[in-house]
């Protein structure tokens, strides 16, 4: 059973517990296909993978835009694009990232007014973001992720306006904590969702106690996923399953398949991820499932 903040069993919130919600996050903005081959560009090669991941049981992708060169770019006709690409292949919902460096939203807002995607992630507070490298003894990026309120409370209210369910991608405890100023401000409202990101260096790292103690900060009631960018991702999922949480995978996560091969595409590692959610007694949700258990309306 799920804990409230006293450890005491709550009651059951009406899910059923052996469901769990794949998540597939098919490209992001760091990696490219001198990593990986399989990594897509496109709006046609996203929607290829988004329909693979969908087939192999995902039902839900999140999404980022690149330029056809592979560069990141926030231009709402791409992520028009991006949508009507994926609708003509299946109705999997749709996840739209909001995250920048900058303090300027303007795009990610008007993305989300014109494409009303049902949920759109949610970066929850400021962090260093970095990547060490063991062998070379030296960062292979350094970088501050800036999320200030103010910045959170401006897309907030864009996905208010026309009904997106805000993913809250919570990198460390504080952003976990730190989502009651919302709560009183009456911009954010329960139900919420909740993605706890392990792995980040500035971040939690991927112990099974970084799960646990997201959990119990979290609100009772609430939903959650398990995120663990690159090494330890598949021991972090399994740990979700267990906990009772949903899962995400995908090449923006992570490049290999539990054997160390590579990934030949997003649809190889939903496929791995859903046997691995059959092989502990749950299963894969619907889409329809997913839209109940997220509290989502219809297809958009």
């Amino acid at each position: 059973m799920e804990r409230s903040f006293t450890g005491k069993p709550k009651p059951n919130d009406g899910h059923d517990p052996d469901i769990c919600i794949i998540t597939c996050a098919l490209t992001g903005v760091l990696a490219n296909r001198r990593q990986c081959e399989a990594i897509p560009y496109t709006p046609a090669e996203i929607a290829d993978e988004a329909k693979r991941a969908y087939d192999a049981g995902a039902s839900v992708v999140h999404l980022h835009a690149r330029n056809d060169d592979g560069s990141p770019t926030f231009e709402p006709a791409v992520f028009a694009e991006i949508k009507r690409e994926i609708r003509e292949r299946c109705d999997v919902i749709l996840n739209y990232s909001t995250g920048t460096i900058l303090e300027d939203v303007s795009q990610q807002c008007a993305y989300i007014n014109t494409d009303k995607p049902e949920i759109a992630a949610l970066n929850m507070g400021t962090m260093n973001y970095s990547k060490y490298s063991r062998r070379q003894k030296q960062f292979s990026f350094d970088m501050v992720f800036p999320n200030t309120y103010e910045k959170i409370i401006t897309l907030l209210k864009a996905m208010n306006e026309v009904g997106v369910k805000p993913e809250l991608e919570c990198f460390d405890t504080g952003h976990t904590h730190g989502i009651w100023p919302l709560l009183d401000m009456g911009v954010l409202k329960p139900p919420l969702q909740f993605s706890f990101i392990v792995g980040v260096l500035g971040g939690v790292p991927a112990e099974v106690d970084s799960l646990q103690l997201q959990t119990k900060i979290m609100p009772p009631g609430s939903d959650w996923e398990c995120i663990c960018i690159s090494h330890g991702h598949w021991r972090m999922l399994a740990t979700s399953l267990v906990l009772g949480g949903n899962v995400r995978t995908g090449l923006e996560d992570h490049l290999y398949l539990p054997s160390g091969e590579m990934a030949k595409g997003n649809g190889e590692m939903v496929d791995v991820l859903a046997r691995m959610v059959r092989d502990v007694g749950r299963r894969p949700a619907t889409i329809e499932e997913a839209r109940a258990i997220l509290s989502l309306g219809p297809v958009r």
